[in-house]
């Protein structure tokens, strides 16, 4: 546990080379990767690509790159041709499907936008409800600004912020840095302060049963995140938040997919939204009552601004979009960048940062829109996103873990690989998993079938986390997968149309809060939980290995328990016994040591 501490210091401050690759001097970076079985190594970097290491008498594996401009970029070895995070980086990439390390860069020169500086600092909340659109539940996590919590009859403007494909919805936080970017711009009075909403693009993964027809990524006017998002996740957020419900007060955008999703639902209820952001993206020219209607159009929309790299893939689609635009008559800015590596996280963060001055500033964004220039001239050589890119970007994915009444199924393709094991922490020995013509091993586990655990996959002496799973184990080091059946009745999924709790984050502290939710009217004194990390555990462990608000708002549900707060903080009041001062409150502590 002192090593835990002790590390959340030191990525508080700055990154130390055990905790992250080494940033010399001259910019160059150092990657470092022990693994005494392995026969080539590779380390895979934004800024530099692909690049060999060496191996020394100890097992050690070596590359030096660069030099590379401050900034984060998303990193992993390729070990014997096997994708692997980086296990003493604690920083990563959540995604449905690849597995990459963060490395952070610092700037000599002053702060980034993204840094983590001495500021007041907003709250993270994780959210659960019900969507009738999905008809299982849904999530999303809300950005609350500092001071929300003590300005009790203060409303805010409310931006939903949407991440891109194969993205889960922590990613504009962990890789975008929403939080940090806003913290640092309103402590220099740069934005106004907002509530960011930041929902999951792709929702219909959460059900419990996929639907046998797959899940596509968007329908216009038909897909149910754009039904969740206005008529589920929107009126949860103005239920339970102080929001200024009023189109002037709402912005939507967001990169990629998302940025698609954003353009396409902000166009298509202009009596919502007013504010219109697209990183990276573009979207359907065929929305009713919009682009033949320019002069309507235009009156309603406060900022509809554009951004992507002039070397994205999607930059050709991107460019035609901002075209048709100019062409039926309708304002934007366009915003064009270079150097950036094309569809990256660097580039969204940098329009993040752009952006983010201009929302519910109504003579900021006048000011921009009238600055706003036609988009550039095509040359015939720009980028175009077909059919095929998409493909080989996104090929059909492995299912893994897959639950049946048998059992779970789980998979893993390595074509080159000699053995690969499934090692669980459930199971006493790992078992040995069966290859087949296609070079995808699987193994059947026929135990535990509503059980919560960790696993990974060992592949020939290397150990690596369920590329297909985007459920991670917040460990400190490795991060194994986590395995948790979505039939269960402590799994989100499957617990219908009940109340749930909320579960907040405070980074600074580095403690986790739940409370539950609370029948209006009725006065109860909840229990209160204090839970213990394990050795090797973080603050988020005990809710999403544990399960404890899953746990807790199933056994509220069905009448089991009574409403309670659970955290995972240290502070001191808590070490004064079990009676908790001047509160009435009686606390319960578990470890997760003792289990």
């Amino acid at each position: 546990m002192k090593k835990f501490l002790l590390s959340l210091v030191m990525i508080a401050a700055a990154t130390t080379a055990m905790a992250q690759p080494r940033i010399n001097d001259d910019g160059t970076v150092t990657f470092r990767y022990k693994n005494d079985s392995a026969k080539v190594v590779m380390v895979d970097v934004q800024f530099a690509g692909r690049n060999e290491m060496k191996r020394d008498a100890d097992g050690m594996w070596t590359a030096t790159l660069g030099p590379a401009e401050p900034d984060m970029y998303p990193y992993c070895y390729i070990v014997d041709g096997i994708s692997v995070m980086d296990p003493e980086n604690p920083l990563y990439f959540p995604n449905e499907g690849f597995k990459n390390s963060l490395l952070e860069i610092k700037s000599k020169e002053g702060f980034l936008p993204h840094d983590i500086r001495d500021v007041p600092h907003g709250r993270l909340e994780y959210i659960h409800y019900y969507s009738q659109s999905l008809g299982a539940t849904n999530t999303a996590i809300v950005y609350l600004p500092p001071g929300y919590m003590e300005s009790q009859q203060k409303r805010y403007p409310v931006f939903y912020l949407i991440s891109g494909t194969t993205d889960t919805e922590e990613v504009y936080y962990k890789v975008g840095r929403v939080n940090y970017i806003l913290d640092n711009l309103i402590a220099d009075k740069q934005a106004k302060e907002m509530i960011v909403v930041l929902p999951y693009g792709n929702p219909m993964k959460l059900l419990a049963t996929p639907p046998a027809q797959g899940m596509p990524q968007t329908q216009f006017g038909g897909d149910v995140f754009s039904k969740d998002l206005i008529n589920d996740l929107m009126p949860y957020i103005e239920n339970n938040y102080r929001t200024r419900n009023d189109r002037d007060y709402r912005a939507i955008g967001g990169f990629s997919r998302g940025g698609n999703q954003g353009l396409f639902n902000g166009l298509s209820n202009l009596d919502k939204f007013s504010y219109l952001c697209s990183y990276s993206s573009f979207t359907s020219t065929t929305i009713p009552n919009v682009y033949d209607k320019a002069d309507e159009t235009n009156k309603q929309i406060h900022l509809f601004w554009l951004g992507v790299g002039t070397d994205d893939f999607l930059y050709g689609n991107a460019r035609d979009y901002m075209e048709f635009l100019d062409k039926k008559g309708i304002r934007s800015v366009k915003v064009f960048t270079t150097g950036k590596f094309g569809h990256t996280w660097m580039n969204a963060k940098y329009f993040l940062a752009q952006t983010l001055p201009l929302l519910f500033n109504k003579k900021a964004a006048d000011a921009a829109m009238a600055e706003a220039k036609p988009a550039p001239a095509a040359t015939g050589q720009e980028q175009q996103f077909t059919p095929g890119v998409m493909a080989r970007l996104f090929p059909r994915p492995i299912i893994s873990p897959e639950y049946s009444e048998e059992g779970i199924t789980f998979r893993f393709k390595a074509p080159d690989a000699k053995n690969v094991e499934l090692k669980c922490e459930m199971l006493p020995k790992n078992i040995t998993m069966e290859r087949d013509s296609d070079g995808v091993w699987s193994a059947m586990v026929r135990d535990y079938l509503f059980e919560t655990f960790k696993y990974c996959f060992d592949v020939d002496g290397t150990l690596v986390a369920d590329p297909s799973n985007m459920y991670l184990s917040p460990d400190v080091g490795f991060k194994w997968s986590i395995a948790s059946n979505p039939h269960s009745h402590f799994n989100f999924a499957s617990q219908g149309d009940i109340k749930h709790g909320r579960t907040s984050y405070d980074l600074e502290r580095q403690e986790a809060w739940y409370i539950a939710p609370m029948e209006e009217g009725r006065m109860v004194m909840p229990a209160f939980i204090q839970l213990i990390p394990g050795e090797g555990d973080t603050m988020e462990s005990w809710f999403k290995v544990g399960g404890a608000d899953a746990i807790a708002d199933q056994l509220l549900s069905t009448g089991k328990t009574r409403p309670c707060v659970i955290t995972t903080s240290k502070l001191e009041f808590m070490q004064n016994g079990p009676q908790m001062p001047g509160m009435g409150m009686r606390m319960k502590t578990l470890r997760a040591d003792d289990f």
